[in-house]
């Protein structure tokens, strides 16, 4: 029984690893899931959104910088 047995969990591991490989490559199910799912998911940006986050972004940097410019200046 133990040769069986070894030979099945040998199988077991070189199989397994070889048909996840093999299924994640399918070009056809990488895109029909996996893309699909990712635009599900995550929407495309809208301009607008896009806009808008740039420009909190840029009042935070402006924030941050006057903030250090008056410690500086405070320091000084």
């Amino acid at each position: 029984m133990g040769v069986k047995l070894e030979v099945f969990r040998m199988t077991v591991y070189l199989t397994f690893p070889v048909a996840m490989f093999w299924i994640a490559n399918q070009a056809e199910w990488f895109e029909d899931y996996v893309i699909q799912r990712k635009r599900e998911l995550w929407p495309p940006e809208k301009e607008e959104q896009r806009q808008e986050l740039e420009e909190f972004k840029e009042r935070i940097r402006k924030q941050r910088e006057e903030r250090l410019l008056r410690a500086a200046q405070q320091r000084s």
